[in-house]
Order: C-alpha cells, then sequence, then structure tokens
C-alpha cells in the first residue's frame, strides 16, 4: 500500500534548508551564471518565458519569489511603463535586486495587498519548493484582477538526467553494502513541475497553457559542473545516507565528470 500522504510530506523541503539556500543570493546567482553560459542553445531565459504572453494591459506586475531580480530587465523591456513589484521571503536575496525602491520583504502565503490589484503576477521556479501549492496560488489569485495572468516557469522532473545518474551512482558507491536506505539523492524532490504544473494550476484557472523549452547544460571541463552541485549542497546533503560524507561524493563526481569528458569531449 502507497501511502501518498507520507510522498506529499517527503516532498517538502524543511524551511532550515530553504533559510540556508536562499538567506543570500550567492547560490542562486551561481546557478543562473552557468545557466546563461553554457545552456545549448543560448536563449535569453526570462525573456523568453515573458514573451508568451501579450503585455499590453499589464499596467501593474507583481514578481512573487523574485529572488536577485533576474526577470527585471525582461519587464522592463516588454512593459516599460508596467508599475513593478517585487516581493521575496528572504531579505537577503533582495540586497542586489535592480528594483531596490519597489521591494517587498513577504509571505507569498499572505500577500501584502488588497484583492485584484495586479494585472499580471509572476511566480517563477519557486512554488516546487513551498509546502502549500494550492495554498499559494490561491492567494496569487486573490490580488490578481478579473482576467489578469499568471506566469510560472518550472523544470521537468527529467531534468538534468545525466547529473541525476551520475550522483546516484556516487552514492552507491559509497553506501555500506545492505544498507536499508532507499531514497534518491540525485535530485530534489519536485512537487510542482513541468508535468504537474498544469493540473495543479487548473484547479484555480479557467484555463492553464504550458510552453516547452528543451535545453541542455554542455560542459567541456568539470569545474563548472562540480560548482553547480556545490551550490546545491544544502538542499541535496540531507539527503544522503548518514554513513556518506558529502565531500566524498564530490571526489567520486569529479572522477566521474572527467571521465566523460575525456571519453566524449563535452
Amino acid at each position: 500500500m502507497i501511502d501518498s500522504q507520507q510522498d506529499e510530506r517527503d516532498k517538502i523541503i524543511a524551511p532550515e534548508i530553504l533559510k540556508n539556500q536562499f538567506s543570500t543570493d550567492e547560490h542562486l546567482n551561481l546557478r543562473l551564471d552557468i545557466h546563461d553560459r553554457y545552456s545549448v542553445p543560448h536563449v535569453n531565459f526570462p525573456e523568453w518565458v515573458l514573451r508568451r504572453v501579450l503585455w499590453e494591459r499589464c499596467e501593474r506586475v507583481l514578481d512573487v519569489g523574485t529572488g536577485s531580480g533576474k526577470y527585471y530587465g525582461a519587464v522592463k523591456a516588454l512593459a516599460p511603463n508596467a508599475n513593478y513589484v517585487a516581493l521575496d521571503a528572504f531579505e537577503g536575496m533582495l540586497a542586489r535586486h535592480p528594483a531596490q525602491k519597489h521591494l517587498v520583504n513577504g509571505n507569498v502565503f499572505a500577500l501584502p495587498f488588497t484583492n485584484a490589484s495586479f494585472d499580471l503576477v509572476m511566480a517563477n521556479h519557486m512554488l516546487y519548493l513551498l509546502s502549500d501549492i494550492d495554498a499559494a496560488i490561491r492567494e496569487i489569485r486573490r490580488v490578481l484582477k478579473p482576467g489578469g495572468v499568471l506566469v510560472t516557469a518550472t523544470n521537468s522532473n527529467q531534468t538534468m538526467p545525466e547529473f541525476t545518474a551520475l550522483f546516484r551512482r556516487a552514492v552507491m558507491l559509497l553506501t555500506t553494502p545492505g544498507s536499508p536506505y532507499t531514497a534518491s539523492p540525485g535530485s530534489v524532490p519536485h512537487a510542482y513541475s513541468l508535468e504537474n504544473a498544469p493540473l495543479i494550476l487548473r484547479r484555480h484557472f479557467y484555463a492553464a497553457v504550458r510552453h516547452d523549452l528543451p535545453q541542455a547544460l554542455v560542459f567541456d571541463h568539470a569545474e563548472p559542473a562540480l560548482a553547480y552541485l556545490e551550490s546545491l549542497r544544502s538542499m541535496r546533503e540531507p539527503l544522503l545516507p548518514p554513513d556518506v560524507r558529502w565531500e566524498d561524493v564530490m571526489l567520486i563526481m569529479r572522477e566521474q565528470i572527467d571521465r566523460v569528458i575525456g571519453h566524449f569531449g563535452e
């Protein structure tokens, strides 16, 4: 018998892990820089996301979970006269945001705005981190005007399969034989993914439209790949078996990545 409630609990990332990961913009900006430099095909991702919607009547825009403000430039390019407001739960993430006069340190579960006050709300790469996604979407819908639009980007459950396979193999090599450990430490669980997001959104909105952008990270040396993984340490290390050290996993990851690059060139 499958305990579906336990499955849902396992998808929730502990608050202390989130605080460690997002207390500053350091880890996030490192990953964003790696995506900008090594993604194939190279695409201005924020601009690609925001061009999926019409901006003619977007007078007020809310950027929930704004982080360091990656989408701000694209918003100003597409809707230069829009009244832009950005919100994040972690004050440290806002320190270098380019829209310093329009920032709010707040919670998506209790948005400090009146009903029907925004034409468009963005919630990009943040809903999967939440303990109650439906509650967050209800609150977002509350502040949307009638006919307003929610734009939300997320990853596939199948994202970065090579990383996942190599990481699992490294953990397997380090795990004590006969260990009862059965979790999958190769990736962070996604309760809100490309595959299930439309179904979740249709519980709250009249329609949900999915747009896909296939990309790959292509490395010809190991350092950026290892830096990417290291930036996720606070989220992945708690998933390791108790007898496996993060430093040992990374040593094996380096050996594996070097071997793959040595054989295939990338």
